[in-house]
């Protein structure tokens, strides 16, 4: 009799396992290295995640990390991977002969100042009003340089 007793209290120790309360903490503990911003809830042994990771090894470092807590029978992986930023825009510069032309057709109310054009960069020399240069700096822009070295004299 004593024997069929101590195997009876055996056997449900055995079977109770870790509580929920104690294998979420672990989880908790262990998510916690994981730096990223996750939460877990369980049920029966069964663990859920939840929050969003930066990449994908993030979320499967996560799951794995969970999966190895001693009581876990199940792991639902919900975290979401936050999507890479879009591509910059694409710059266009326009090729020299295009800029020499557009650069050249803008000059006609500024006698004073002389364009060249080497590889997208236009260079202005000579002089020019301190009341024209903005809007000069504009039209030059408009035609999409490479850059604009302003070796200009304001008076």
């Amino acid at each position: 009799m004593k024997f069929i007793f101590l195997f009876v209290v055996a056997a449900s120790l055995v079977a109770c396992g870790p509580s929920d309360d104690k294998i979420l903490s672990s989880v908790n503990t262990s998510l916690s290295s994981a730096g990223a911003n996750l939460s877990a809830t369980i049920s029966k042994g069964v663990v859920t995640l939840t929050g969003v990771c930066a990449d994908e090894p993030c979320k499967a470092n996560s799951e794995a990390a969970v999966k190895s807590v001693k009581g876990v029978k199940q792991v639902i992986n919900n975290i979401t991977v936050t999507p890479p930023p879009p591509p910059p825009p694409v710059v266009v510069i326009n090729p020299d002969e295009a800029l020499t032309t557009a650069v050249t057709s803008l000059l006609g109310d500024y006698k004073t100042v002389k364009v060249t054009v080497v590889e997208g960069v236009v260079t202005l020399t000579g002089q020019l009003k301190r009341s024209q240069l903005a809007e000069l700096m504009q039209k030059i822009s408009a035609a999409k340089p490479k850059k604009i070295d302003n070796k200009l004299q304001i008076k």
